[in-house]
């Protein structure tokens, strides 16, 4: 049976692990150098694992509104200025109240970044694009780009913002896709 990419993604931290006890034991610390870059690493010794929990309570109808295909914001009733991702208080004027609004779909890429290396979290990704789009109304959002040819992509390209399911992990976000 062949690997899955988690495995294959331990193997490879395995074998780093060795490669920087090896170093730590030679010179005293445990460093690797990127193949790619010839960049000197520190490789921390400490496991990280996490898992928690937040409460989304007050933010509750932003997730829920994504079963429905829409993606809410926030906007200050004092103010009218519209607040993504969605905020239960008004930074411009505190102690207001907010609506909930739904989000144009259409907009337009004001930039783009190519994450090729990822947190280990994210390792079982292909390389992926994280890009920011200005919506219709003015609005700012940072999404994945879902595009993996990364020449089609452009700054001042059309894009609409789509709900979809993130996989392997099944739940739901939202993502801008070229028009």
């Amino acid at each position: 049976m062949p690997k899955s990419q988690k495995e294959e993604a331990i193997e490879s931290l395995k074998q780093l692990e060795a490669f920087a006890n090896n170093m730590k034991s030679s010179i005293g610390v445990p460093m690797i150098v990127d193949p790619k870059t010839n960049v000197a690493i520190w490789y921390d010794q400490r496991e990280l694992n996490l898992k928690f929990m937040v409460s989304i309570e007050k933010t509750r109808k932003f997730f829920e509104s994504l079963s429905e295909g829409k993606l809410l914001a926030t906007k200050c009733v004092k103010t009218g200025e519209i607040l993504f991702p969605p905020q239960v208080d008004c930074p411009s004027s505190p102690g207001s109240e907010v609506e909930w609004v739904e989000l144009p779909k259409d907009g337009e890429l004001i930039t783009y970044t190519i994450i090729t290396t990822k947190p280990f979290s994210f390792s079982h990704y292909n390389d992926y694009t994280v890009g920011i789009a200005k919506l219709s109304n003015g609005v700012q959002v940072l999404a994945w780009v879902r595009e993996t040819d990364p020449k089609k992509l452009r700054i001042g390209m059309k894009v609409k913002l789509e709900i979809t399911k993130r996989e392997p992990e099944g739940y739901l976000t939202y993502e801008f896709v070229p028009v």
